[in-house]
């Protein structure tokens, strides 16, 4: 009888699809799975007396992986992304086999590399000088842990400060600013303001004798600032209007330290022309200050921006790009075949695949600081596995009611 072979085939199948069903539960909070599901296919049929046709039982059972978009989940990890829309992370793992996948749960290894959490390497565009060029090759993305970038020494400043117009003649007010050198030391200067009339200061410059090679003379620069009657100070004469006044030069050399002279440009007046500097009835008070060196830095930290662009934060507080992302556009992602640890692997029916940047040529968004969850539903999956056990206790019974018969018709046979 055909029926053994038919139920058996049933059997084969409703086991595979528990299978299918088991893998998908056991993955139920695996970062950026999907969910698998079953195809059923017959087997053909066998010709009858007449026109009757009987099938032959079910074929072997296909899988078909859906790549539907995943929750996202906020988990604020520094190198943690997600994918919100089309493509994959692009991988590499130890025989620099090129894999794929949608889990962004990524960590810095010991020598800086950003890897997977499994240790592959992740795929993108290095920065050279702090710009990223998607349009060149991608290769392994890594981050110098223990390089440093060298200091930068100051070369403009300005601060915001009000004087108050209150104070009698002779009055001295000082605003300090910090500035670094050539070599990262910070050096403070001292702006020291007098009132010499109405609505005239004198300011003198100073650096602390320490920090000279000689000491003597600490005055780096003096003048005198009028204000109008709206407490604002005046441009020097020839200014246009509209237009920044030329910054006053400061000159800080013979540095104790062996620096290269500084030669920074004070600005009193912002870019449009308007006065950093005021005389109001109000307690004379430095607003901020600002100066454009920055210390000698080391990585303290590393994060992933949206987009894909990977930072590096340094002591200084400065911010340097050293990377971003690639993604790979894959138009028939059914075909990847999954070879474990979260990552896929091209077939031969894989189409051309493209490799882009985050929001171009067709691929997705990278989220930073979060992952996405696994697409499986629990009450889709526990639902298929009842159907899947009833069909395979339907399958038993035809073997059982199949093998009583075959014994009632061996029954029949007279002894010999």
């Amino acid at each position: 009888m055909a029926a053994f072979s038919i139920a058996l085939s049933a059997l084969s199948a409703d086991s595979t699809a528990i299978d299918v069903v088991g893998n998908n539960l056991a993955n139920l909070n695996t970062v950026g799975y999907k969910d698998t599901s079953v195809n059923f296919q017959d087997l053909m049929s066998q010709s009858l007396a007449g026109d009757s046709q009987v099938g032959m039982g079910i074929g072997q059972v296909g899988t078909v992986t859906s790549y539907s978009q995943g929750t996202l989940q906020t988990t604020n990890g520094a190198t943690d992304a997600a994918i919100q829309g089309n493509g994959f992370f692009v991988v590499t793992n130890s025989a620099n086999q090129t894999l794929y996948t949608r889990d962004g749960s990524f960590q810095l290894d010991a020598s800086g590399n950003l890897v997977t959490a499994t240790g592959q390497h992740v795929q993108g565009w290095s920065a050279v000088n702090g710009k990223v060029n998607s349009n060149g090759p991608v290769g392994n993305l890594a981050v110098p842990l223990g390089a440093v970038i060298p200091a930068t020494a100051t070369s403009t400043m300005n601060l915001n400060v009000n004087l108050n117009s209150q104070s009698t003649v002779g009055t001295s007010f000082s605003a300090p600013i910090q500035v670094i050198d050539s070599q990262g030391t910070s050096h403070t200067l001292t702006v020291d303001f007098t009132k010499k009339d109405t609505n005239s200061w004198a300011y003198n410059v100073t650096v602390p004798a320490a920090d000279l090679q000689t000491g003597g003379n600490t005055t780096l620069a003096s003048g005198t600032m009028t204000f109008d009657s709206n407490g604002n100070v005046e441009p020097p004469a020839g200014t246009a209007t509209g237009t920044s006044p030329a910054p006053q030069a400061i000159a800080v050399t013979g540095l104790a330290d062996g620096a290269a002279n500084m030669n920074i440009a004070w600005s009193q007046f912002d870019g449009t022309g308007n006065p950093l500097i005021t005389q109001n009835s109000q307690a004379s008070a430095v607003g901020s200050t600002h100066q454009n060196g920055t210390a000698v830095g080391q990585v303290t930290g590393v994060s992933l921006q949206s987009g894909g662009v990977l930072m590096a934060n340094y002591s200084n507080g400065q911010q340097v790009t050293m990377g971003q992302l690639a993604l790979a556009s894959i138009p028939n992602p059914q075909s990847l075949t999954s070879v474990g640890d979260n990552n896929l692997q091209t077939s031969t029916s894989t189409g051309t695949i493209s490799v882009c940047a985050a929001n171009a040529r067709g691929c997705g968004q990278i989220v930073a600081g979060s992952l996405e969850s696994s697409t499986v539903n629990m009450a889709t999956e526990f639902t298929n596995l009842l159907t899947y056990q009833n069909s395979y206790q339907a399958a038993s019974k035809v073997i059982t009611t199949t093998d009583q018969l075959m014994q009632q018709t061996i029954g029949l046979i007279p002894n010999a």
